[in-house]
């Protein structure tokens, strides 16, 4: 096998030397990150720069880029929490976040890439305990939801929102009783469901009667009226003119004028 030419030796180890150096100094970062800079030799950490964003960069090959996940990520915290008198309670959220992308570096420096176990879980577990502290059992498992979901997001954000950390929503997926408590509080709200329809049957059946009384009121009120306004005159006037009425019937019939109760007529009929 024949030498390799003495200048080419040197030209090769010079080659692979940029090369690893390049390799090193190439830096990709993918959609949905961004790269904190730490220079080695000139501060460390880089605060007072944006991140490096989507794309290619360059950097000097003592350096270093540490990646982060800057789009809004699920985090899932099952914890035991206590009621206000004392019952052990299972609260299962879901919070949605992300890094602050601004003062990432920051972020980085203070608080590291551990920043979700370090900042994020310690606050909602302390927001949910002071929370879930101030209801009974009862209300956690029924009219009170929506309350302590927004309770707990309101009193984490005030926890990180000096730590560099993007808080955008938690939401409450589950809450656990005891099985006996439960089981309590379903037969509870079964009675008042069952007793609030007795009262919605005891206040329609009232109503009917109610209306029944107003009509058979008013019918009896019509009747009065009524008779009152039929004098023995107007009954005569009315008789007069159903007599001549039917005489002038093609029907067979005998009228005997006055004959009737109140000198009123008698119509026989053709039978």
């Amino acid at each position: 096998m024949e030498k390799l030419p003495k200048v080419a030796l040197p030209t090769i180890i010079i080659a692979i030397i940029l090369l690893v150096l390049l390799a090193k100094s190439a830096v990709t970062i993918d959609s949905g990150e961004a790269g904190v800079l730490y220079r080695t030799f000139d501060g460390g950490v880089v605060t007072d720069e944006p991140p490096l964003g989507e794309g290619f960069h360059i950097v000097a090959p003592w350096n270093k880029v540490i990646v982060y996940e800057v789009r809004q990520q699920e985090l899932l915290e099952r914890m035991n929490v206590l009621s206000s008198n004392g019952l052990d309670i299972k609260l299962e959220a879901s919070i949605w976040f992300q890094p602050d992308y601004a003062n990432l570096g920051k972020l980085h420096q203070e608080k590291s890439e551990m920043y979700k176990e370090r900042v994020l879980l310690p606050a909602i577990r302390s927001a949910a305990r002071s929370v879930v502290g101030r209801y009974t059992p009862e209300q956690l498992y029924s009219s009170k939801r929506d309350a302590i979901q927004q309770e707990i997001f309101e009193e984490t954000k005030n926890i990180v929102q000096d730590q560099y950390i993007q808080l955008n929503e938690i939401l409450v997926r589950d809450v656990t009783l005891p099985p006996t408590i439960k089981d309590a509080i379903e037969r509870k709200l079964k009675q008042e469901q069952e007793s609030l329809e007795y009262e919605f049957r005891l206040v329609t059946a009232a109503k009917e009667a109610q209306k029944v009384i107003i009509e058979a009121e008013g019918k009896a009120e019509s009747n009065r009226i009524l008779s009152a306004s039929l004098t023995d005159k107007i009954l005569q006037d009315k008789g007069i003119d159903a007599t001549v009425k039917l005489s002038e019937s093609p029907n067979t019939k005998i009228i005997v004028i006055g004959s009737g109760e109140s000198g009123m007529p008698l119509i026989l009929g053709n039978n």
